[in-house]
């Protein structure tokens, strides 16, 4: 993980100054098993190059996680991205920079605006390239973006997510840094710290002069700030926190870590409110997809036992407990953190009126047969079946249909003709794990293989607001049991 600080013209020498740096020493420091170094390439009265590289240790990436049981740990990539971490290991070196404190006899140049590049990288982003590029080109910068054409031998993406980034403009040496050290987190959107109001603090700092006339304010605090709460506070610091077309931020907290444009405020701002009135905060597509799922379990006649698949942190499970007639509710999820952060959720559901079954968290998964799966009411994949191999499908749901043999199965998965609604580039996913995205004929052609030779009859409905030839952002999949006596 690196940082490239390029300054050219005539006053480029006086860089060095402002960066607290000698550039014929190597700054070298080595804090908590990370070695940061600063060492100038190029330093000329008229142009500046300093090379700033930080090399963690792997193991102390994952020493005291609360993650260190994860298999996750061995295939860690934090210590070669550019993310948070970086920012936090870079900073005391930067520090009179960012903190614009020079030697007194260079004060002047503080506000002095240096024709600049900044080269980063590589960053592993959730965010299509357009959205990368408005970041940094509404502050000025003409925007550079590379990635290396990678060849994989399965079909897995048409290209990597990882990319270098490059910046050129005029501007100051402390606004650049911070912009960097404001926005390169929100690239990664990771954080290896608690988020406290720290945060906030770091955003009026660090923002201030052209956070509030940014496009993508809303998309910048929610990945900075994540939280609901801190959200609110930030708005009250404010006095009123807007976007630049003055419509309010929608304080939510970031979706599984997956609040990404194109699914979290791409999503957002096009969705309408459900009773119609433009001037209601804007409902995300999420939970859209929970109101149809369960308004269609409410309506069903036989509802007692329902089976959530991919329950995640039991969000939807939670959901569903308030349904009257529904009396057990399996939450089915592999990952071992999402199942504590559901039973956490399950346990605020003791002794709540109106909660008619209390879910349960249990560890499964599609590729492995349970028998207790079998034979339920309503079976539940949302947005799960795009987490898969395309090819793994059949059988998947060839188990589903024959081997479990739910009363009604709802399936939910993105209508990928959708993205083009979202200004998505060409063959890019809505999340960096999906493995397909179908359009809606796509799926109804596999719906139409799936439930050949079975007991089921299906129909196909959409979840979202409806745009014209692209449909809604969500296809929901009902199947339902024939009585006996009818299969074809």
């Amino acid at each position: 993980m690196h940082l490239i600080l390029q300054a050219s013209g005539a006053d480029a020498a006086v860089v060095s100054h402002l960066l607290a740096k000698n550039p014929n020493n190597i700054y070298d420091r080595t804090d908590k098993g990370v070695r940061v170094r600063m060492v100038y390439t190029r330093a000329t009265s008229s142009e500046t190059e300093v090379l700033i590289h930080a090399e963690p240790d792997p193991v102390d990436l994952v020493r005291g996680s609360p993650d260190g049981y994860d298999i996750t740990q061995y295939i860690n990539d934090r210590e070669f991205v550019t993310s948070s971490l970086f920012c936090s290991y870079i900073r005391s070196a930067l520090g009179t920079a960012l903190n614009g404190k020079p030697k007194e006899e260079y004060t002047k140049w503080v506000e002095h605006p240096f024709d600049l590049q900044l080269s980063f990288g590589p960053v592993a982003s959730d965010l299509p390239d357009r959205v990368v590029e408005e970041l940094f080109s509404h502050l000025g910068y003409a925007v550079t973006l590379e990635r290396e054409e990678l060849s994989y031998s399965f079909d897995l993406k048409k290209r990597s997510s990882v990319r270098r980034i490059i910046l050129r403009g005029q501007e100051t040496v402390q606004n650049a840094l911070r912009q960097l050290f404001l926005l390169i987190p929100v690239l990664d959107n990771y954080k290896h710290y608690f988020i406290s109001e720290d945060e906030i603090d770091k955003i009026k700092r660090y923002g201030d002069g052209w956070l509030e006339t940014h496009p993508h304010k809303e998309l910048i605090v929610k990945r900075t700030l994540r939280f609901a709460e801190l959200i609110r506070k930030y708005e009250s610091k404010e006095g009123v926190l807007s976007s630049p077309d003055n419509k309010p931020l929608s304080p939510e907290k970031v979706e599984d870590g997956r609040d990404v444009l194109t699914e979290g405020s791409i999503e957002a701002s096009t969705e309408a409110s459900t009773d119609g009135r433009t001037d209601d905060p804007p409902v995300r597509l999420n939970e859209l997809r929970y109101r149809a799922i369960t308004d269609v379990v409410a309506r069903l006649p036989h509802r007692r036992r329902i089976v959530d698949m991919g329950a995640g942190e039991g969000k939807l499970s939670a959901r569903l407990a308030t349904i009257a007639g529904v009396e057990s509710i399996l939450a089915v999820e592999p990952s071992g953190q999402s199942r504590l952060r559901a039973m956490e959720r399950f346990a605020k559901l003791e002794g709540r009126h109106g909660v008619f079954a209390m879910p349960e968290p249990i560890i499964g998964s599609l590729f492995y047969f349970d028998e207790q799966m079998q034979h339920q009411d309503v079976m539940i994949l949302c947005e799960v079946i795009e987490h898969i191999e395309a090819y793994r499908l059949d059988g998947i749901m060839n188990t589903l249909l024959q081997e479990y043999q739910p009363e009604v199965l709802i399936v939910t998965t993105p209508n990928k003709e959708y993205n083009d609604v979202y200004a998505m580039e060409q063959e890019s996913f809505r999340h960096h794990d999906h493995r397909f995205e179908w359009t809606r004929a796509e799926l109804a052609e596999r719906c139409v293989e799936w439930s050949a030779g079975t007991n089921y009859t299906y129909t196909i409905q959409g979840i979202g607001e409806q745009v014209e030839g692209y449909g809604q952002p969500t296809q929901m999949i009902i199947f339902g049991r024939r009585e006996e006596g009818h299969q074809q």
